[in-house]
């Protein structure tokens, strides 16, 4: 490498140049593809070592426990670079979610030393946290000493950070004082509404704005368009039905699902809000929802859009992100910011966060942090979300990144705007406490009852509430 080359890409690692600029100028100087990310690499190794001890924990191995995804695989991808950089050799497992989290489980609950690192979900981490299995990452992320300075933790979305942290007390605030920080924000996923531009366009449509308006269109849909319906929403009897579209309308429209008045816990879900938007969401799955809703996940409801079966779904961003390319409705895809209520002033979506986590368990704590940090730092993320796709990355400097708007805007018109119009009110809505799954899960069968007419609205979350509370009493967590 010239003198010239490598100023050229440390100017680039300094952020003293983009990286469009940067690309050219390597065109220039005649590198090719293959040379231009070598170096490119080498220099970013070279600003990041600068003032931290990378090779610290040089020679040790680190095994991760991932769940298939394109977070992981675009870490996977680029493994490479941060074993040249710490000289730490990382092995890893990875499993499809349907299996996953049994894994991450039956690894923590035994107290095994296999797995340094895994991926987790922040609903798991109410689990996991509390029960002495994950490492309190503040120890790392306040100590200057173990944590490179080049590392932003604030660039972090901050509704990211104070969702991934809890005191462990159930009903306390996530971010809330005392809270441990269980896991880092590695990727996470907007519930919001992905829509057939094509399709609406064709009965002459605007993207949906509000829940009644919704309603109207799916219905109108359902019954015009032959071997189509209006929505696709979750539906099986799984927690993973009620924290998407459900959980973020019902937010919305003025439903909570616990108060903690007293410093205990009580079930509200069946206050008049969240009675009022339950018979709404009804009635839009009886007017425009599939006819085999109960057996719907984030699966069916992805296909669906991507197939051209449903014109619009109230589910994960991403999902509608990955129907744009590779399906029969590719290019036909759009996004929106969705506010249900008439009457409210901006969206109010649930998330899924994916994060990295620690096991307790680790003998190898330095050196998984050094994988932590390269893993959730911003050269990295802007990797994944430039050359992979790791889409709704967590860092706000990524999403200024001129090279990942360029993409959005170029393949995916509209995401990057909804993303701005919905994550200001992008956080986890759910009161944290250990029974989380118990209780969505409890949540959905409810929803089945009062959709196949077993029971009424008012009498479903009437007897869902009072289940809760025996069970919360059952369990200790309330008298």
């Amino acid at each position: 490498m010239s003198n010239k080359e490598k100023s050229l890409f440390d100017a680039f690692a300094a952020r003293h140049l983009g990286r469009r600029e940067l690309l050219d100028r390597a065109a220039k100087l005649g590198l090719g593809a293959a040379a231009t990310s070598a170096m490119l690499n080498a220099a970013q190794s070279r600003a990041m070592a600068a003032d931290y001890d990378w090779m610290a924990n040089k020679g040790q191995t680190l095994r991760l426990l991932l769940n298939k995804h394109p977070y992981a695989d675009a870490a996977i991808t680029n493994l490479k670079h941060f074993e040249e950089m710490t000289g730490i050799k990382v092995s890893y497992d990875v499993f499809p979610e349907d299996v996953y989290f049994d894994k991450v489980t039956a690894a923590l609950s035994s107290k095994s030393t296999q797995y340094d690192v895994f991926m987790t979900g922040a609903y798991q981490t109410w689990q996991y946290g509390p029960a002495g299995w994950l490492v309190d990452l503040n120890q790392f992320i306040k100590d200057p000493s173990k944590t490179a300075p080049t590392y932003d933790w604030e660039d972090i979305l901050p509704n990211l950070r104070s969702s991934t942290s809890w005191s462990g007390k159930p009903g306390e605030a996530l971010g809330g004082p005392g809270a441990k920080q269980w896991a880092m924000p590695w990727g996470f996923e907007i519930n919001d509404v992905s829509f057939n531009k094509k399709m609406l366009a064709a009965q002459g449509m605007e993207p949906p704005k509000n829940l009644p308006d919704l309603i109207d269109k799916a219905a109108q849909i359902s019954t015009k368009v032959p071997g189509a319906y209006g929505i696709g929403v979750r539906g099986s009897r799984s927690w993973a039905t009620i924290h998407a579209g459900y959980l973020s309308g019902f937010t919305n429209y003025g439903g909570k699902d616990f108060s903690t008045e007293g410093g205990s816990l009580k079930p509200i879900m069946n206050s008049k809000e969240g009675k009022d938007f339950t018979k709404l969401w009804l009635d839009m799955l009886h007017k425009g929802g599939p006819k085999n809703w109960t057996q719907y996940t984030w699966y069916e409801v992805a296909n669906d859009l991507g197939a051209g079966t449903s014109a619009m779904i109230y589910d994960a961003d991403i999902i509608g992100f990955f129907q744009q390319t590779g399906t029969k409705e590719a290019g036909n895809i759009g996004y929106e910011a969705f506010t249900p209520n008439p009457d409210a002033k901006a969206p109010t979506p649930n998330i899924w966060i994916w994060g990295l986590a620690m096991s307790a368990f680790s003998g190898k704590q330095d050196a998984a942090w050094r994988f932590m940090q390269w893993a959730s730092g911003t050269e990295q993320l802007t990797f994944g979300a430039t050359k992979a796709n790791q889409v709704d990355p967590v860092r706000q400097s990524v999403w200024n990144d001129g090279d990942f708007k360029t993409r959005l805007n170029a393949t995916y018109p509209g995401f990057l705007e909804e993303f701005n119009g919905a994550a200001p009110g992008a956080k986890i809505y759910f009161t944290p406490q250990p029974l989380f799954f118990n209780v969505t899960t409890d949540w959905a069968a409810a929803l089945q009852k009062m959709y196949a007419g077993q029971v009424s609205v008012d009498d479903g979350l009437d007897q869902l509430a009072t289940n809760i509370a025996s069970q919360l009493s059952d369990a200790g967590i309330t008298n």
